[in-house]
């Protein structure tokens, strides 16, 4: 099981500076390559996850051959760029929210049951959700990296739009964490816990795994 940690010094008001602290704890790798044979490119790809009780930090870091973002607007089409992601179901009620981050920052953020079936954050509620980006925000073709790339966001308990949270504190829950990018040259879909099925779908949390906040 995943333990995140509370980290009080933890600072949203000057990412990412204030999230300095996320890069002395162990890295976890996004690297399992469930569908090998179709997709066999496996970008370096790690995280990192604490809270401060109010926001849950969590800090991407990728290495890959080549990046592209061209969604530019919030609940855009961000996962056919280079996107990292996590999946997490608060309860049992077989509902999940998705958050999708393009490597420019862009965020699509639903809660479902699946697949289908989104309902998807208001805007202002998204932008409740502070991101860096270390490729910056304005969008580019595809374009072949020469070093790697971050993406740090602070979400709020209450960014859960379907629920009525004020702490991360003491929360169990369960989830999953991703890469991908459908439109790149090289097409890849990664996971932190492996996934079972015969093609690429991530929309499956009988796979998502326990995860506790301190």
């Amino acid at each position: 099981m995943l333990i995140v940690p509370l980290i009080s010094d933890l600072d949203s008001q000057h990412l990412p500076e204030g999230a300095k602290l996320l890069e002395n704890l162990p890295a976890q790798a996004i690297g399992c390559l469930n569908w090998e044979k179709d997709y066999p490119y496996r970008p370096d790809v790690h995280f990192q996850m604490a809270h401060n009780g109010r926001e849950l930090f969590v800090r991407f870091s990728v290495r890959e051959k080549v990046a592209m973002a061209l969604a530019t607007a919030d609940n855009g089409d961000v996962y056919k760029d280079s996107c990292v992601e996590f999946f997490i179901a608060v309860d049992d009620s077989g509902y999940y929210y998705n958050f999708e981050f393009s490597c420019i920052g862009t965020l699509l953020l639903g809660y479902r049951p699946g697949r289908n079936g989104a309902v998807h954050s208001r805007p202002e509620n998204i932008a409740t959700i502070k991101r860096y980006a270390s490729l910056g925000n304005a969008p580019f073709a595809e374009k072949t990296l020469d070093a790697p790339w971050e993406l740090i966001a602070a979400i709020p308990a209450n960014a859960l739009f379907a629920h009525h949270l004020e702490t991360w504190q003491g929360m169990n829950v369960r989830m999953n964490l991703y890469k991908c990018g459908d439109n790149l040259s090289t097409p890849h879909y990664l996971s932190w816990a492996p996934i079972h099925t015969p093609q690429p779908d991530f929309h499956r949390p009988e796979y998502f795994m326990p995860v506790q906040f301190q």
